[in-house]
């Protein structure tokens, strides 16, 4: 929070009402709603502690809007959805249920988005605006569900009631959503005539939006083959698109992809039209001027796909010195949209692990308003059984019973809502520990996809990322779950191994055996669980070994309810692969194998001691490490 807003709310609380002040924060979200999500949050996260534990169920609903808003703004759906929802649990409304039929159709939910809407249909004294925002939904919700009839019948009531109440903007977006539905249809000829309705009435609205809905008409023609018409379309909407003045975009543009509507873009869409009818000669100035416009806007994926193009073009016209020149442009761009996506990829994850931590703030305020509610009617409740005794002083003895009784339920739920939340944060840490696989791997996985592309090595490059694909597409499937399969989990331990053999053949061999006599079927383990260790081995122990080192994994039976998993390898040993580490290592190693011992402690105290694990090394010099882990049945 910046001095000036901290000196603002500062003034605010000391000079204003509680509800004020909740209004302020919800301001103040508002403001940095587009520029600072974080900040954002932190506002609405004030807004609800403000409130206090007994917060009014309107004005906290009012909150969870705020934030559920902020996160469809930022494209995080699902949290949106869950805000929404919260929301309405809290203090339900026409607007709140209007806006959790939109993010569920932005999240493509639609049957969820029809459940939420068809109530609606049946309150009267709707404000016209929400009439046509709940046939627009209904009609967005029938078109994800491919009911085109439904779709289209929706659309056109949205239409009177926007006519019969002068809504102009509606007008435009319900055209052109009914020629999207026939165009989805393959009912071109529909299409192209609510297509021309919905240029002409864009033409009164703001030029953006006029521009917008030019280029999803060009779309159209191209998909017809009218390049022509294309062709001038676009034009117009490059001209229109240079007089507009840049700045921030609203929060009607961003819902309609607006920012993708850019001069390279257009430019780019122009020269492949030419491209189309065999105009080489035309489509080259646009290409440049799109290669041009994207170096300085710096959108490296128009100027990538345009000199990708304009080799082509110079291929075609038999200019090969200038098409190789290009085609090396375009090589040198691809890498650089490599090293961008890992990029974003690491700024996704930190921002997504931000944001879940806020979000949980905010959750533990809501259980904290909910444990004081209850504890205010419980003092509530006691504070009329002494009025009622001093009243009645001849039922004395019968109260003070009553009294005890209260006392004992109290002190029963009291305890029970205690282990409830013992329960609720050990699935809350489990959960955490879970998704915090080591990324040391998946960045030297990308870095070994990487090599094989660099050394022009395709098949590998591509067997690699196959696997290496199913295995984070299994990690992910299995996150939410406290035990798999032992099956399953064996497969992905088999996988794992198998992808880092392939980085280092020269370091090491492997073995996997399971004793035939187990019943693989009946045991189940907590996932990922196994990983970390044989990492451990590979990269701390066979790595630094000079000869080729041995990998084994041993499943046996232990009695007749618990199987032993062994994991050995003749690395350098636990002692000497500490002194190699420097220390920024021995942290990240403390901390991963910290998060394994939490996890199982939290499996153990759940599930009653169902796994065992104890390290030790394999030989008396040291040298070798020996994991023993021993699983239980339930």
């Amino acid at each position: 929070m910046n001095s000036w807003a901290q000196r603002e709310v500062g003034r605010s609380k000391m000079a204003m009402p509680q509800n004020n002040l909740h209004q302020v924060y919800l301001d103040s979200a508002n403001t940095y709603k587009q520029s600072d999500i974080e900040k954002s949050i932190d506002y609405i996260t004030n807004s609800i502690a403000v409130l206090g534990k007994r917060a009014d169920k309107k004005s906290l609903a009012e909150s969870l809007v705020a934030l559920g808003e902020v996160y469809r703004y930022h494209n995080q759906y699902d949290l949106a959805i869950t805000n929404y929802e919260d929301a309405l649990e809290a203090y339900k409304s026409t607007r709140t249920t209007l806006l959790l039929a939109e993010a569920y159709i932005l999240n493509k939910q639609f049957s969820e988005a029809e459940k939420e809407l068809q109530p609606l249909l049946k309150i009267e004294g709707l404000k016209p605006s929400q009439k046509v925002s709940l046939n627009e939904n209904l009609g967005d919700a029938y078109r994800g569900l491919g009911l085109v009839e439904k779709a289209v019948a929706f659309y056109e009531e949205g239409l009177v009631v926007a006519r019969k109440n002068q809504i102009t903007p509606k007008l435009a977006d319900l055209n052109s959503k009914i020629a999207d539905t026939y165009a989805q249809d393959d009912k071109l000829v529909e299409a192209g005539a609510y297509y021309n309705s919905s240029l002409q009435l864009t033409e009164g609205l703001e030029p953006k939006r006029a521009v917008q809905e030019k280029e999803k008409v060009a779309d159209f023609y191209n998909q017809k083959s009218q390049y022509g018409a294309e062709i001038e379309l676009r034009k117009k909407s490059l001209n229109e698109l240079k007089t507009l003045p840049k700045g921030r975009t609203t929060k009607r543009e961003a819902r309609g992809d607006f920012d993708s509507i850019t001069s390279q873009r257009i430019n780019y869409k122009i020269a492949n039209a030419y491209i189309a009818q065999d105009k080489y000669d035309e489509a080259i100035p646009y290409l440049k001027e799109s290669i041009e416009e994207a170096g300085s806007e710096n959108d490296l994926v128009v100027q990538k796909d345009a000199t990708r193009k304009l080799s082509e073009v110079f291929v075609y016209k038999g200019d090969y010195p200038k098409a190789f020149e290009s085609y090396r442009n375009y090589v040198s761009l691809v890498d650089t949209l490599y090293v961008r996506k890992e990029q974003e990829i690491s700024r996704a994850a930190r921002f997504n692990r931000e944001i879940s931590s806020k979000q949980n703030r905010i959750s533990g305020l809501e259980q904290e308003r909910e444990l004081s509610q209850s504890k205010y009617d419980l003092a509530l409740t006691e504070q009329e059984l002494i009025q009622e005794n001093n009243k009645r002083q001849k039922w004395i003895i019968y109260s003070l019973i009553f009294g005890m009784i209260l006392l004992g339920l109290a002190a029963f739920f009291f305890y029970r809502s205690n282990q409830q939340q013992k329960l609720a944060n050990n699935l809350l840490a489990l959960k955490s520990l879970r998704s915090q696989m080591n990324p040391h791997f998946i960045f030297n996985a990308l870095n070994s996809v990487n090599n094989y592309i660099a050394k022009s090595d395709e098949r590998s490059a591509n067997r690699f990322l196959s696997e290496f694909s199913t295995l984070m597409r299994s990690v992910l499937e299995n996150s939410e779950e406290d035990f798999i399969p032992l099956a399953k989990e064996l497969d992905l331990l088999e996988l794992y191994v198998k992808l880092e053999h392939s980085r280092f053949p020269a370091k090491f061999d492997y073995e996997l055996n399971v004793d035939k006599s187990i019943d693989v079927s009946t045991f189940e383990i907590p996932p990922m669980l196994l990983q970390p260790y044989i990492e451990n081995a590979i990269w701390h122990g066979l790595r630094y070994k000079e000869e080729k080192g041995f990998l084994k994994i041993d499943v046996k039976p232990k009695g007749t309810t618990s199987i032993e998993i062994t994991i050995t390898d003749d690395g350098i040993g636990r002692k000497k692969s500490a002194e190699l580490k420097t220390q920024n290592q021995k942290k990240q190693k403390s901390k991963g194998m910290g998060n394994i011992k939490k996890r199982i402690a939290i499996l153990n105290d759940m599930y009653k001691n169902k796994v065992d694990v104890t390290i030790s090394d394999l030989t008396v010099d040291g040298s070798g490490t020996k994991v023993l882990f021993v699983l239980h049945k339930d």
